[in-house]
């Protein structure tokens, strides 16, 4: 039996990649072989293919509910670097989504602002970010168009020996960071896709690069989102997986507290606190709308 890692999928194929960094197309044996890109898997040679068999134990997996279907991006992962840009203005709600995300799956997120030469775009969006630096998630400037090396070195500071999912909206330049990163990233792409013969590119499915010969550090392009669901997270949890929220709970009269109309609500009264201990309306504001969407009864 031959263990491998999934670098790529497209329904029921996988494009698994052996020890040595040859990679073969697999099909999947029955549901419970389902496998995502990062995955670890044990594989039977069949003529010029393979199959899968098993999928070994993950240490997590990322992923996203909604009310119609779960999206699985990868598993396996020890960061997921999240790039936002001065423009288009980045969605705060979703920046926070992928967060809470991030912090249900127990995976070290990094957040990556595209676009410092855009100067009073930047300064805005920058200040936007202030409270995230405050409960201390890795913030770093980037101009990617501009400054690739200078970028480039910034960045595998962060990333070097790390399997690193890249998160984001359209627009952000996830494309530009993934070829700035990887060697023929471009000319990778078209091979998976003639390989997995799905016509699909790096905008529609997640797929799995080595930034290095060594091949240590790898680069996980996932696609662009509009929206991001969180209806895998119980709500009565939401305050736990959001850091400026956290250190308030405690202080609720109510062990239940919901933190949105109870007395003696410790997260209600941090929210707008001005000595930086506090909550910003806007996160609280977000608090209370996934609240509410988390509570609703699945329509299904």
């Amino acid at each position: 039996m031959n263990i491998g890692l999934v670098v790529a999928s497209h329904g029921r194929h996988v494009l698994v990649e052996d020890d040595a960094g040859h990679r073969i197309l697999c099909h999947l044996r029955g549901k419970k072989n389902a496998s995502v890109v990062g995955d670890r898997v044990r594989w039977m040679p069949s003529g010029d293919e393979g199959s899968v068999e098993g999928v070994q134990p993950r240490r997590n997996i990322f992923w996203r509910q909604d009310e119609m279907r779960t999206k699985s991006f990868a598993a396996n992962l020890d960061q997921v670097l999240v790039l936002v840009a001065a423009q288009p203005e980045f969605s705060e709600s979703q920046l926070t989504r992928a967060l809470i995300a991030c912090e249900a799956a127990g995976i070290a997120p990094l957040v990556a602002l595209n676009k410092s030469d855009l100067v009073e775009d930047f300064e805005r969006a920058w200040q936007r970010l202030l409270p995230y630096q405050r409960m201390h998630y890795g913030v770093l400037p980037l101009s990617l168009k501009r400054s690739g090396e200078v970028d480039r070195d910034k960045l595998m500071a962060h990333l070097e020996g790390k399997a690193t999912l890249v998160l984001g909206p359209s627009g952000a330049g996830k494309s530009t960071l993934v070829n700035l990163l990887v060697p023929g990233a471009t000319a990778q792409t078209g091979e998976i896709s003639q390989a997995l013969n799905s016509g699909k590119h790096t905008t529609t499915s997640t797929t799995w690069y080595w930034c290095d010969a060594q091949r240590r550090t790898a680069l996980i392009d996932s696609p662009g989102f509009q929206e991001f669901g969180l209806r895998h997270i119980d709500p009565a949890q939401l305050a736990a997986y959001m850091p400026d929220l956290r250190p308030h709970v405690e202080h609720c009269r109510f062990y239940n507290c919901t933190h949105l109309h109870e007395p003696g609500c410790g997260v209600i009264a941090a929210v707008g606190r001005e000595d930086g201990s506090g909550i910003t309306p806007s996160r609280y504001r977000i608090y209370r709308e996934l609240f509410e969407e988390l509570s609703q009864p699945p329509k299904w």
